[in-house]
């Protein structure tokens, strides 16, 4: 199975190096101007249970302690970023993990108030958060709406007992709903559901309960995104049963059934793996060609800069990316020093960002305009998807039809100049 990208920044995060610092990311922060629109991500590195399928940077922790120290030095970094910062309207934020839901309410509220208290959070912002159903109750998601979050996001992955034993993920279907019910009494009416598909044991019958089960529960959004097993790259995966992982046919069938199923009964398809209600503002969005990407998936955030806090974050600036260290000791160090935690990235030249435009427009509307001249050899290399009529490219316009959808990934690659290189191993493309 090819290996591809799944393009949620151009360049990707493996070729990120260590030539972009700290400093570069201060002088970049200061070039912010007062007008400008940020976007803030928190990554809050921590679960009460290690999932195996897991692919995210998280530490598991019994006792309550690490979380409260992490975030005192978290509380200093939205400090010390602010500080630094030549713009503070912040109109977008998103906290992931990890699992933001092992903070408990009154410590949420004390965060919240931090960054308040450090950016001006516009009225209009959106404020979305990452939910695990087994560490949410009541208590925290009236923290949630006290504190301005409008948009939830929770963890589902498959509603089957057998494959969630397989991935070490115990959650009932009414363990969701009472937080769905929650979610709803707080009036955080905007929720979105994770689903996964390509796990052990999975099969057309168990992705159909699955969505039955998500149906009910009436989701605005569904993300159904392809199991990634990368064992050389996540130790924990090796715990899954790779016997039991479907193949190549059947994820492809899997995925075929959910995208007719879930449009049957009133979803939109967004890009890649995004499901929609059709009134829904992502929906909008790819209609306006203002669909957006970035490391949270789809997205209408168009903020200038996306500022990461915590632990392996990214922050995105219009000229460069720059990546937290995961190493929790050395974080901990450069905070407590007064100094940016960034220990890698990659500040873009000209040819990137021509190339990111196409790649993001082809993610995310499935057209693009491409010049022929100079991209001749992208071109050629698409020859074979055009006398497919998968891809048409008349006028220097790329487009792609409805069976083109399923080539994404691929179709956008051939606009990658880093991926020739062939120094890292992604996940595969379906």
């Amino acid at each position: 199975m090819e290996q591809i990208p799944r393009y949620t920044s151009y360049p990707t995060a493996p070729n990120f190096h260590s030539g972009v610092d700290g400093e570069t990311y201060q002088n970049l922060l200061c070039k912010l101007e007062e007008k400008d629109i940020l976007s803030l991500y928190f990554h809050i590195p921590f679960c009460r249970k290690l999932c195996w399928f897991c692919g995210c940077h998280t530490k598991i922790v019994n006792g309550y302690k690490p979380i409260e120290n992490y975030l005192e030095l978290l509380h200093q970094e939205i400090a010390m970023v602010a500080k630094m910062s030549g713009a503070k309207r912040v109109k977008y934020m998103h906290l992931g993990g990890g699992s933001p839901t092992v903070i408990e309410a009154p410590d949420f509220l004390k965060f919240m108030n931090t960054v308040r208290s450090n950016f001006k959070v516009l009225d209009e912002a959106e404020i979305a958060i990452e939910l695990d159903p087994r560490t949410v109750n009541r208590e925290k998601v009236l923290a949630y709406a006290k504190s301005g979050v409008n948009r939830a996001s929770i963890g589902v992955q498959d509603f089957d007992e057998k494959v969630q034993k397989a991935i070490n993920r115990h959650q009932s279907y009414e363990q969701v709903k009472n937080v769905v019910e929650h979610l709803r009494e707080a009036k955080i009416n905007e929720i979105n559901f994770d689903l996964i598909y390509g796990l052990p044991f999975q099969n057309l019958e168990t992705i159909k309960e699955t969505i039955d089960n998500t149906i009910k529960l009436d989701p605005n959004r569904i993300s159904l995104f392809g199991y990634a097993h990368v064992p050389w790259m996540k130790k924990h995966q090796e715990l899954i049963p790779a016997k039991a992982l479907p193949g190549p046919d059947l994820r492809m069938e899997m995925f075929d059934f959910a995208h007719e199923y879930l449009i049957s009964n009133g979803y939109v398809s967004i890009g890649l793996d995004h499901f929609v209600k059709p009134d829904d503002s992502l929906a909008i969005a790819q209609k306006e060609q203002s669909l957006q990407r970035n490391f949270q998936g789809y997205t209408i955030d168009r903020a200038d800069a996306l500022l990461g806090l915590g632990v392996s974050s990214i922050s995105t600036l219009p000229t460069a990316y720059l990546q937290n260290t995961s190493d929790y000791r050395s974080y901990a160090a450069s905070i407590k020093n007064g100094s940016l935690p960034v220990v890698r990235g990659v500040e873009l030249s000209i040819n990137d960002i021509k190339r990111r435009k196409i790649i993001m427009s082809v993610m995310c509307g499935f057209k693009t305009k491409v010049c022929s001249n100079e991209f001749a050899p992208e071109i050629k290399s698409l020859l074979p998807y055009i006398q497919n009529g998968i891809v048409s490219y008349v006028d220097e316009h790329l487009t792609l039809n409805n069976r083109g959808h399923h080539q994404l990934r691929k179709i956008a690659s051939k606009f990658d100049s880093y991926l020739s290189e062939g120094k890292v191993s992604f996940s595969q493309a379906v």
